[in-house]
């Protein structure tokens, strides 16, 4: 697959070839649906508790005696049918993470990179910088290439440019519609919700290179096995 990489400015450079194993899949909307649910668990904290009416302090004595009063029947004042009292089923401290099969989670994010890829709103962008981290510099950037969407970028992913990284990265802290990804560190739900997704040129190659890499491997043990 064949597509452009564009300037800083907006303008068009040159063309790349988007290896189509990484970029030209058929979309899986099923595997898309199960990693952005297990993306979703695995962010949940699970630190909601209530307290039932063992655990809730106060008396256990008998707020008034069985008969004779023409009231309901209570043993202690911590019934859960009383205010202030215990919680019937409340949540518990738990833990919603799981894991998904590494096979489908690269399934879902190739699915992912096809389908923007597919539907134009993946565009490949020369590497750039900002100057002294400046957010000011990098809404202009973003603002030749159209409206105020939820973006994403994909950075390369090297030791090298770890400086220049983190000034790109301190500049779109202040966006609230922008969000950064490392090329080695992949969210589906990030790449399928972003209405704009831009990948810097280095990053483009980091992605193709290790896709290809474990494609290439599971390809020699199926042969290896038939």
């Amino acid at each position: 697959m064949e597509t452009a990489v564009y300037s800083t400015a907006g303008q068009e450079l040159r063309k790349i070839e988007l290896d189509d194993a990484v970029f030209g899949l058929d979309i899986n909307e099923d595997v898309l649906w199960y990693a952005i649910n297990n993306e979703l668990a695995n962010k949940r904290v699970g630190t909601a508790c209530t307290k039932d009416r063992g655990e809730v302090h106060g008396s256990n004595a008998k707020p008034y005696k069985q008969k004779g009063t023409g009231r309901a029947r209570r043993g202690d004042k911590k019934s859960p049918l009383l205010v202030g009292g215990g919680t019937v089923f409340g949540p518990k401290p738990r833990d919603f993470s799981y894991k998904m099969p590494k096979m489908e989670k690269r399934l879902a994010i190739k699915t992912a990179l096809s389908l923007k890829a597919h539907t134009d709103t993946l565009k490949v962008i020369e590497d750039f910088d900002v100057e002294n981290g400046k957010t000011k510099n990098l809404f202009e950037i973003l603002n030749n290439f159209g409206s105020r969407e939820r973006t994403v970028i994909v950075l390369n992913d090297n030791e090298k440019d770890r400086e220049r990284i983190s000034l790109l990265k301190r500049a779109g802290r202040n966006i609230p519609w922008l969000s950064f990804l490392s090329s080695s560190r992949l969210r589906v739900h990030d790449l399928f919700y972003g209405r704009r997704v831009f990948i810097m040129e280095t990053a483009v190659n980091e992605i193709s290179e290790f896709y290809a890499i474990h494609q290439s491997r599971r390809s020699t043990v199926g042969e290896a096995q038939a």
